[in-house]
């Protein structure tokens, strides 16, 4: 027992003064990572800094900064290795990283893929920091494109953070790709309006407003003949396309025409309905040309619907004389055969 315990003792001691021997060789590994460390961090600020400039050029900088500083932290990381163990050589990390690559691979297979798609949007640029997109649910202003997501800031002051894998392989809408966008929005007028008219006004209303463009110039179109109105859209052109841009060109166009609308006698008429009752004992029933369920505009004699006493004598005339006819019918045959 005795002998057990003065071996582990002498293991231990063992132990520590070969730590105290490594010490020196720990510090000065420490002292050379912290010193890569610095100089990656240093390197990628250089790129971005080079790229800033360049507009086009600013995501490819991203990418080679990030991609430099990681360069540099493992290489960093491979020479402090070599001080602490000195047998420590590059075949056998290769090896390492040949062994555990493919349970690396599987296990952070979410988070590798993530980190190509983001790779590719920055070298690809679909969209920019301070663009605007739609991404399924979500709209806001493009905060950050990290390797791992994507942020987007929503309207009403949110973060929206979104895996770079789901923006790279789905549709995504930037709404500030161009310089100018075009708006659109659909009125309503009455059937009796003059629908030259309307148009002509709706249009002089929408050139009159100092935050639409005069090229491409705007215009407006008869869309549709709905159920209750004559639809018009009116279409213009805004510069720059951001969102709030396109909610105070909106209410400046909408107003405007409204106003002018009704300032002319020009009905913006309201979804309505019309039921009509059809008691099936009057006299018109089966003619289109006189019935009152559906006849032609240019009909000035518009049969009035009949009352239920009315309707309830009309058929008792009616079933009278069906039988009065039948009676004297069967008089006659009677007569004959005396």
């Amino acid at each position: 027992m005795q002998a057990a315990i003065t071996a582990a003792w002498d293991k231990i001691g063992g132990l520590v003064e070969s730590f105290i021997v490594m010490l020196p060789n720990i510090l000065l590994a420490l002292i050379v990572f912290i010193l890569f460390f610095f100089a990656a961090r240093w390197l990628k600020l250089l790129v971005k800094r080079i790229t800033r400039r360049h507009r086009q050029a600013r995501n490819l900088g991203m990418v080679l900064g990030r991609l430099a500083q990681g360069t540099m932290i493992l290489i960093g990381l491979f020479v402090a290795l070599s001080i602490v163990v000195p047998t420590f050589r590059a075949g056998d990390l290769v090896q390492l990283l040949g062994i555990s690559g493919v349970a690396i691979g599987f296990a952070f297979r979410d988070i590798l893929q993530n980190f190509l798609s983001g790779i590719l949007i920055l070298l690809t640029e679909p969209f920019q920091i301070d663009d605007q997109i739609v991404f399924k649910n979500f709209e806001g202003t493009v905060e950050n494109i990290q390797t791992r997501a994507t942020t987007i800031k929503t309207y009403d002051g949110r973060r929206i953070v979104i895996p770079n894998s789901e923006l790279f392989t789905n549709s995504v809408t930037v709404n500030t790709a161009y310089d100018s966008r075009r708006m659109e929005y659909d009125f309503g007028i009455g059937y009796g309006d003059d629908v030259e008219e309307a148009k002509r006004l709706m249009l002089e209303t929408i050139s009159s407003i100092d935050e639409i463009l005069k090229d491409p110039s705007p215009d407006v179109l008869l869309l549709e003949l709905a159920e209750s109105s004559v639809n018009i859209r009116a279409r213009w052109w805004i510069k720059p396309p951001r969102r709030i841009d396109d909610l105070t060109s909106r209410d400046k166009v909408i107003s405007a025409i409204k106003q002018k609308l009704l300032e002319n006698g020009i009905d913006l008429p309201y979804p309505t309905q019309q039921i009509l009752f059809h008691d099936q004992t009057e006299e018109t029933d089966g003619d289109r040309h006189r019935q009152r369920e559906g006849w032609p505009s240019g009909n000035k004699t518009v049969p009035k619907p009949r009352n239920i006493s009315g309707s309830l004598q009309h058929l008792a005339e009616i079933r009278a004389a069906k039988n009065g006819n039948g009676n004297g019918s069967q008089n006659r045959t009677a007569g004959d055969d005396k």
